[in-house]
Order: C-alpha cells, then sequence, then structure tokens
C-alpha cells in the first residue's frame, strides 16, 4: 500500500473515532441531564463546575457507553416463547375445549348428512344436504383472515366471546329449523361463524406460547376435536332415538356452552395486542413467497378430500350390508383413532420435521383410500379402515398450523394463517358437493369415482409438501426444516 493510500485510511479511522465519540458524548449528556433533573432538590451546580462536570461525564463514561452499545448490538434481545409453565398449558387446556365444540361439532357432518336424508330434509338431494355441511367446515375456516387481524388487533378476548354466542345461538337456531334454508342460516352459517372464532382465536394463541413444541401442543389442543367427534355423534345418535331432534340439539348446545366457558376464563396470548392499521397487502404479501404458497397448496389439496370418508363412511358401510346402528358408530371409531394421531406423530414431527412427517402422513391417507376404502365390501375393512384414517387424517389437522407457523415470524401468524386457512376453506367447501354430485345416491350407487377423487388429491397434496420442502432445505432424504 502506498503512503497516501495510509494517510486517507488513518484519516478515516479518525473520522470513524469522532462520530463514534460524539454519539457517545451525546447519550452520556443525556444521562447526566437526567441525573441533574434527578438531584434538583440538592442544589445547582456553578456555571463552570457544571461544565467541568460534563466534560469529565462525556470522557469517563465513554468507554463503559461504548461498551454496553457493543453488548447491545452482539446479544440483541430475545423474543422466544417458552416452550411451557402454568399460563401455556392452560392455553392448550383452553384449546382443547374449544376444538370439542368446533372442530369436533363439524366432524359430525356425515351424523346430519344421513339423518337429513332420512327426515327434514329428505325431499333435497344428497348433493344439496351436503352444501349444509360443506358449509359448516368452509366457515369454519374461510374467517381465518378476519379472525386473523381482530387477534393481531386485540387479542383473543373478545373473539371467543363472540364465537361462543355465535355457535350456541346457532344450535338453538337449528334445533328448532324446519326448511332447507334455515338449516342454512342457522347450522350453515351462524354456527360455523363462531366455530371460526374459536377455532383461530385458540391456534393463535397457543402458537403464542410454543415454538420447539409447538407442534405438540397443537397436537394435544387439536385432539379435543377428536374426542368431541367420538362423544358428540354418539350422544346425538342415542338422543335424537330418545328425546327427538330439537332436545338432542338444546342439549348438546348447553354443553358445549359450559365447555366454552372453560375456554373464555383460560385461553391467553402470550404477546401485547395493540392496534394497527389495516393494510390488505399483509394478507396478499405471503402468496409472493413461494414456501408459503406450496405449503397452502398442498393443504388444499389434502383438505379437499380429507372430509369425504367422514361425510360418506356411514352410508358406504350401509350401502354394503352393514346395520344402520353399527354404521353410526364409523364416526366415533374414526375421531377415536384420529386421537393418538393428533398427539403421537406430533411429537415425533418436533424432533424429525414437520415437514417430513406432513409428506409420509398425506401419502399414507391416499394409499389408505384406494387399498382399504375402495374393495371395501363388509363390516370388518370398514371398521379397520375408519381406525387408521382416523389416525393419519388427525395428524394432517394437527400439523397444519404448526407449518404455516413455522415459515411465519411469530407477530404475523395471525394474518399469515388467515390467508392460509382462508384459500385452505373453498376446498372445504366444494369437496362434499363434489363428491355428492358424483354419488348421487349414497346407499345404492357406485363409490369408485369418490375413492379416486379424494385418492388423486391427497397423493397431489403430498407432492406440494414435498415441493415446500426442496425449496426451504434443498435436495435430500429426511432433511428436516
Amino acid at each position: 500500500m502506498q503512503p497516501n493510500e495510509n494517510h486517507l485510511v488513518s484519516d478515516a479511522v479518525e473520522e470513524d473515532q469522532k462520530e463514534a465519540i460524539e454519539e457517545i458524548g451525546s447519550a452520556s449528556s443525556t444521562g447526566e441531564d437526567v441525573e441533574a433533573t434527578k438531584d434538583k432538590n440538592f442544589g445547582k451546580l456553578h456555571p463552570l463546575e457544571e461544565e467541568k462536570h460534563e466534560v469529565d461525564g462525556e470522557l469517563g463514561d465513554a468507554s463503559e457507553k461504548s461498551s454496553t452499545i457493543v453488548q447491545s448490538q452482539v446479544t440483541p434481545t430475545s423474543d422466544e416463547p417458552p416452550d411451557g409453565g402454568y399460563k401455556a398449558w392452560m392455553t392448550v387446556v383452553g384449546g382443547f375445549c374449544s376444538m370439542f365444540v368446533s372442530f369436533g361439532w363439524t366432524n359430525c357432518m356425515g351424523i346430519f348428512i344421513d339423518y337429513y336424508q332420512t327426515h327434514q330434509l329428505s325431499h333435497e338431494s344428497t348433493s344439496t344436504i351436503t352444501w349444509v355441511t360443506s358449509l359448516m367446515t368452509f366457515m369454519m375456516f374461510f374467517g381465518g383472515p378476519f379472525v386473523g387481524i381482530l387477534f393481531d388487533n386485540f387479542g383473543p378476548r373478545y373473539i371467543l366471546l363472540a364465537g361462543t354466542l355465535l355457535h350456541v345461538l346457532g344450535i338453538m337456531m337449528t334445533s328448532i329449523s324446519t326448511e332447507y334454508y334455515q338449516f342454512l342460516l342457522a347450522q350453515g352459517i351462524c354456527s360455523p361463524i363462531g366455530t371460526s372464532a374459536l377455532f383461530h382465536a385458540s391456534i393463535n394463541s397457543i402458537s403464542t406460547w410454543f415454538r420447539h413444541r409447538r407442534a405438540l401442543a397443537l397436537g394435544i389442543a387439536t385432539s379435543g376435536a377428536s374426542l368431541g367427534g367420538v362423544i358428540l355423534p354418539i350422544m346425538l345418535t342415542r338422543l335424537f332415538s330418545i328425546l327427538g331432534f330439537g332436545w338432542a340439539m338444546r342439549i348438546c348446545g348447553f354443553m358445549i356452552l359450559f365447555l366454552l366457558v372453560i375456554t373464555n376464563i383460560t385461553t391467553e396470548s402470550r404477546l401485547i395486542h395493540r392496534r394497527k392499521r389495516f393494510h390488505l397487502m399483509d394478507f396478499i404479501r405471503p402468496l409472493g413467497e413461494l414456501p408459503f404458497v406450496l405449503t397452502t397448496a398442498g393443504t388444499f389439496c389434502f383438505f379437499w378430500g380429507m372430509f369425504l370418508p367422514f361425510s360418506f363412511i356411514p352410508s358406504q358401510a350401509e350401502r354394503w350390508g352393514m346395520s344402520a346402528t353399527l354404521a353410526s358408530y364409523m364416526i366415533p371409531v374414526l375421531n377415536a383413532a384420529s386421537t393418538p394421531g393428533r398427539i403421537i406423530p406430533p411429537y415425533l414431527a418436533d424432533l424429525f420435521g414437520r415437514f417430513n412427517l406432513m409428506i409420509l402422513t398425506t401419502l399414507f391417507s391416499g394409499i389408505l383410500v384406494l387399498a382399504i376404502w375402495l374393495p371395501t365390501r363388509g363390516n370388518a375393512p370398514a371398521i379397520v379402515f375408519s381406525a387408521l384414517y382416523g389416525f393419519t387424517s388427525g395428524t394432517v389437522v394437527s400439523l397444519a398450523p404448526a407449518l404455516v407457523a413455522q415459515i411465519s415470524e411469530i407477530r404475523e401468524i395471525g394474518v399469515r394463517s388467515g390467508t392460509y386457512f382462508f384459500i385452505v376453506s373453498f376446498a372445504a367447501l366444494t369437496g362434499t358437493p363434489i363428491a355428492g354430485a358424483l354419488l348421487p345416491d349414497p346407499l345404492h350407487g357406485d363409490y369408485t369415482k369418490v375413492y379416486i377423487f379424494c385418492a388423486v388429491v391427497m397423493f397431489a397434496g403430498a407432492g406440494f409438501y414435498a415441493l415446500a420442502t426442496v425449496r426451504i432445505v434443498g435436495w435430500g432424504v429426511w432433511r428436516k426444516i
């Protein structure tokens, strides 16, 4: 290096040092102002002494303050979730109760389709009836963006309260409904708006408390949906025959109200929520990220076919000779098996990779449809399929919110989950009516087209999850994100 170049470099270094000392001096003088204000009651310094005191303070505190600045740059403040604690696990308890009455209620759709075909809506086609139950699922996911922005601004408290009132009101109104439009408004719109508020507020609240054990925590909470899917269908079937439709729905409504009181008391968000201006681009911006788009496409495809067994297992079992009483227990069997599926695989997913487990379970679900459900002609295969499919579908449901949380910044979980579930809701809306159009007569028709549609969209979902994994971590076998 030439002498002139050395001179230029040294001048630049000296200039940087002067700027740093000036910044430190301004910081120290700010601190001295605070000290002078604090000591106002002890008398004022002489002007010359005050000037000397300020200069000495600047020079004496320079090294200490500079080391503090360096430390703050090297060690940034952490916003890590605690992954446990009393409030965190009580929020999981609240989420469990919320899932029991929201997603668990939606898991009863097969019971309602079977009942309406022979009672209040017997004059309507299967495809028409399935619009009521499809709206139950669609509205629950569709409300994601709206609940997400409310959650980010205000937290879960008022969302859960509004969801409680709407869900219970919708059930009570369904109990006195007699016409198709009444079922559509009460059971297809009012109640599902409530379940949407409950579902998303619970998921988002739990996600703020956990990071490394997030899949396990969400799995425990969503296992409430499985338990609800076991108890509620059996309860409804028995009460329909003993007390009639109206009182069966009212009794369920009162039980749901009791559990939602627990949810409202225990559910909390770890974050401090402040009002922010609404920006539509906050919901659209994630669609510019390829991993988010691929993950959303995978969930969309899987949810397109996931609810078909829930809707048609009872009628398919009756189609091949199972008694109506035993067929009504297929949904509880399916949901009972999904309980361990929502806890054990998510625990493994935290260890081996959530995307890896999601790819395996979606593939296995499609294989079960083709290998067992398609050739089923008796009671035993139907029961085996219900149990195995319940396990794998339960895993997918519990891992889906964990995937979007993993590829999102924690303070954007509400908005990004809202966009994610908003798109997925259209799969839940159209999947069952498409199957109803492919199968006009569930008790006497051919299910082959339904089986093929269900399996193909599940395999497509597994493919999109695999592409998302490759996009994030590159090519490789079993690479954890």
